[in-house]
């Protein structure tokens, strides 16, 4: 029995050390990181470019503040749709019931889809509250109702997005990597709709903007830091069960 004890001892000694929030390493190992690979300096450019854009060319800092939402809303929404037929054949599979028409899986399919991004978006539809005056304003409104081009380039964005989501496998890996890759993906989506809050000073757009931008380049190229720093070992996410806080 001792050893018994000893044993779960160690167990929940392991997973208290999963959940320990990780410090981050001081800024003089970021900037030597940083400075070294190539690929930080081209994800720091493409996120600085609404930034140019505001500075340089007068872009509407309403424009940059949607883009950033819907980004990151999209890449969201693409993830779940990748999950969803496996959520359902392995609900059915269960339930042992005959397999529904064609018709009946496709609306099952959409209305899980539906439900599941109303309740993990929940962080980027809470943001739209104090960002109202900003992303649905008359400025862009206006920009989006008279530029075809944003339109495309948001449709562009979007479908990059579930492409690269139905590309990764969700549907066929093993239930361990399945949970670490989704949970992997998604909080780090959610921390990037948290982080839009510091956005809620509109007056400030252009000085939050290129915060911003920094913020997510920081997501991008040291994803495992931002997730041990709020969920603790990021290697071991599949361990983690938010109902019971470990």
């Amino acid at each position: 029995m001792s050893r018994w004890r000893r044993r779960q001892a160690q167990d929940e000694e392991s997973k208290a050390a999963a959940t320990r929030p990780v410090p981050l390493p001081p800024l003089s190992q970021h900037l030597r990181e940083f400075a070294a690979r190539r690929d930080a300096w081209l994800i720091l450019a493409r996120n600085m470019i609404p930034v140019v854009g505001i500075y340089a060319f007068h872009w509407s800092a309403a424009l940059a503040v949607f883009n950033y939402w819907f980004d990151g809303l999209s890449a969201l929404a693409a993830i779940v749709a990748a999950m969803v037929p496996r959520a359902i054949r392995e609900t059915q599979s269960k339930e042992k019931a005959s397999s529904p028409s064609l018709e009946g899986a496709i609306f099952k399919g959409l209305l899980t889809w539906i439900l599941l991004v109303g309740i993990i978006g929940l962080p980027y539809w809470i943001v739209l509250m104090p960002l109202h005056d900003l992303i649905f304003g008359d400025e862009l409104r206006s920009q989006l109702l008279h530029s075809p081009g944003l339109w495309l380039t948001f449709a562009v964005l979007a479908a990059g997005h579930f492409w690269k989501a139905f590309h990764v496998g969700y549907d066929t890996l093993p239930e361990n990597e399945l949970k670490q890759r989704a949970r992997w993906d998604i909080y780090l989506l959610v921390l990037r709709a948290m982080a839009m809050f510091m956005m809620v000073a509109h007056g400030l757009a252009f000085i939050l903007v290129p915060l911003m931008a920094l913020l997510l380049s920081y997501f991008e190229i040291w994803p495992a830091r931002v997730l041990g720093a709020v969920f603790g070992d990021p290697n071991r996410l599949y361990e983690y069960d938010p109902d019971k806080g470990s």
